[in-house]
């Protein structure tokens, strides 16, 4: 099998036209219609699942001190102030006391959720995925139905030595982190494609459909090769069938998988296999991580890998927990293979076709994905 180059880099054109993927929102939406069409298009029943959903609307987020404002963005499971804010000294997030500010990336982010648990009143986080890239990139929210702690607001690192000379001179500040949650519509897309033997336990293909910003890199990598796997299926009748489901939610608590499982909790286990097509790994300058539940799952993904020609720079291996909605799966006893990545502009606002996109790592990868489709389908 080889990927159509054309379909892959109109597929990733098209995902990278819709500036906003964030769950609930207006971009949410067109990308469900936008999925739904291609599956209507490969010749099958596409299923908008919509839902009533929590929407956080940001109205004033900022911290104010020495006559200087900056606007931020606000952690989604964690605490808001009323419109008037909170004023307090700013500190080192080494003192528990008043508005602590810090950094915050996957590096430090153990000790963040420790600091979110203190006492202090508000926090002020400089929010950075790789110290190479300057900007604002978010962190994810996997709390968001359940928050917890004082109310952080997240800025871009270019205001990191203002905040710094701040703390040390003690200023007094006013931390704002005012949010209207407003009722929307979030939705996945669906298709189920009937296979030979409808009585075999089906294949679940897994992608979510949503992000903080436009996130090209993060994300259209596992769209286009679940758009790939299923015209595949359209000339390539599966053994057993093959459920799709492109998921909202994935940076709030992967919410719109687990609308989807609500629905059949036990499709976690009961599936023959999960093939999660999860974050970053066609990125330009990125790596290509390998998550498998089992070795019989190994195998299979190893397989399908050689004869594409790619190579995972990491690998996850059995009894360990895997990142994104593989995580779910895990959870639930479930088997799975799960391709993820690295990416310098994870969850920041530049990660836009074509700098961040890797399209020859994209067509390799899609030419495995399809491999181990076909194999996890028979």
């Amino acid at each position: 099998m080889m990927a159509d180059i054309a379909a892959l880099e109109r597929d990733i054109r098209n995902w990278d036209s819709i500036n906003d993927h964030r769950t609930g929102t207006e971009g949410d939406s067109r990308t469900s219609e936008w999925l739904a069409d291609e599956i209507l298009a490969a010749g099958f029943e596409p299923s908008i699942d919509a839902f009533v959903f929590p929407r956080w609307v940001l109205n004033d987020c900022s911290i104010e001190a020495e006559g200087t404002r900056l606007e931020g963005v606000p952690l989604f499971d964690g605490g808001t102030t009323a419109a008037s804010g909170i004023e307090a000294p700013l500190h080192d997030l080494a003192a528990n006391d008043g508005i602590g500010v810090g950094p915050l990336s996957p590096a430090t982010l153990g000790n963040f959720d420790e600091v979110r648990r203190s006492d202090r009143v508000g926090v002020v986080a400089i929010a950075a995925m790789d110290a190479s890239v300057p900007g604002l990139a978010l962190q994810n929210a996997p709390r968001f139905v359940d928050p917890f702690g004082p109310p952080v607001l997240q800025i871009a690192t270019e205001h990191g030595t203002w905040m710094e000379e701040a703390v040390a001179a003690r200023s007094n500040a006013k931390l704002t982190v005012a949010v209207e949650r407003r009722t929307s519509i979030a939705s996945n897309v669906q298709a189920r494609i009937p296979g030979r033997d409808r009585d075999l336990p089906p294949l679940v293909v897994m992608t979510p459909k949503s992000a903080w910003w436009t996130c090209t890199a993060e994300r259209s990598g596992g769209i286009a090769i679940w758009l790939a796997a299923l015209r595949h299926f359209a000339d390539n009748q599966p053994g057993r069938d093959v459920i799709f489901t492109a998921n909202t939610g994935h940076e709030l608590g992967h919410t719109g998988l687990e609308h989807f499982l609500s629905r059949d909790r036990a499709l976690g286990a009961g599936a023959h296999a999960w093939f999660h097509l999860g974050a970053n790994f066609i990125t330009e300058g990125g790596s290509f991580r390998l998550q498998v539940s089992d070795h019989e799952m190994e195998s299979i993904a190893d397989q399908a890998l050689t004869a594409a020609g790619e190579t995972p720079a990491f690998r996850l291996g059995p009894g360990k927990q895997p990142g994104g909605e593989a995580h779910n799966i895990y959870d639930l006893n479930g088997r799975y293979i799960s391709f993820i990545g690295s990416n310098p502009y994870f969850h920041h606002p530049d990660d836009r076709w074509p700098t961040t996109i890797d399209l020859d790592k994209a067509a390799r990868l899609t030419d495995a994905g399809l491999g181990i489709a076909s194999a996890l389908a028979r």
